[in-house]
């Protein structure tokens, strides 16, 4: 199909976009184009105005800043895929960004536009709140930050302000005995995440489970924390009975999804099965 008239606006800056985003009403940010540009065509969303974002070089990166990693909102999934910056400090978020789509679309979407918009089934969303990540965002008012588990607020909805640009994603380095991991079941169509979990998990030099972060996606109406698989795994010594024990709460007190493709027992099971496995593998990552 072919989307509704509209209005196209370049931003060089993103002082630009904000301006932009103030005099115009009906506008939209456009990023990689590979969530709003389907659902422009489908009729399901027509903004008189889109705002590129896609020139705006200096929202393009990732680098260490102390002990954190610093990804700006442009940077291409592949590029996160690929950095051994990323690998070596958040392996979880390089993890999920290799687990999107296609090549073709991993070369093009960006970690801001995926995480602004907010789908449901999207992949960084988990490894976000395992990481225990933030979301910076920039507005007339200035930058402020935004913790991961206040930032996905239900089916694509955020904390983001309307004349607010997500312009910085930033992860804290893990240390010590730390594992992390990602691991998904995708829908065979789209590639998006019918279950994806992340897990970073810390031990200490006994092998006991000292800190536990686990984020899921795909399963309910935005990513959550299953806060009762983490305290019932820290100070287990995730052996793979009590890991399963742990992982059977992964979707407790869920309004768990129900598709087509997937009902909601089906994807509750798969919410258990997967977050054993994640923890599993974070475990074991861990050394």
């Amino acid at each position: 199909m072919i989307p509704a008239a509209f209005e196209y606006h370049r931003a060089s800056s993103v002082s630009e976009a904000l301006q932009l985003l103030q005099r115009l009403s009906d506008a939209k940010l456009l990023a990689g184009g590979h969530s709003l540009l389907p659902m422009m065509k489908l009729r399901l969303t027509s903004p008189a105005h889109l705002i590129d974002l896609g020139r705006i070089e200096a929202m393009r990166y990732i680098r260490q800043d102390g002990q954190t990693l610093a990804v700006g909102a442009l940077t291409t999934h592949w590029e996160i895929e690929s950095s051994q910056l990323a690998h070596s400090t958040a392996p979880a978020l390089a993890e999920a960004a290799s687990r999107i789509g296609d090549v073709q679309v991993r070369n093009v979407g960006t970690i801001g536009g995926s995480m602004a918009h907010a789908d449901p089934a999207a992949d960084y969303p988990a490894a976000m709140l395992a990481l225990d990540g933030q979301i910076v965002a920039e507005s007339p008012r200035g930058r402020r930050t935004i913790p991961s588990v206040e930032f996905f607020t239900g089916i694509f909805t955020t904390a983001l302000a309307p004349d607010e640009v997500l312009v910085e994603i930033r992860v804290p380095a893990t240390s010590g005995r730390t594992g992390q991991a990602y691991l998904k079941f995708p829908h065979p169509a789209s590639g998006f995440a019918v279950v994806g979990v992340a897990a970073v998990i810390t031990r200490d030099g006994g092998g006991r489970c000292t800190r536990a972060r686990i984020g899921i996606t795909g399963v309910g109406p935005a990513a959550y924390r299953p806060t009762a698989v983490e305290d019932q795994v820290t100070g287990s010594t995730l052996d793979e009975k009590a890991v399963a024990a742990a992982a059977a709460h992964a979707a407790d007190g869920v309004d768990v999804n129900e598709d087509l493709f997937a009902s909601a027992e089906y994807r509750a099971h798969l919410a258990r099965v997967f977050t054993k496995r994640a923890v599993l593998a974070a475990a074991q990552r861990g050394g």
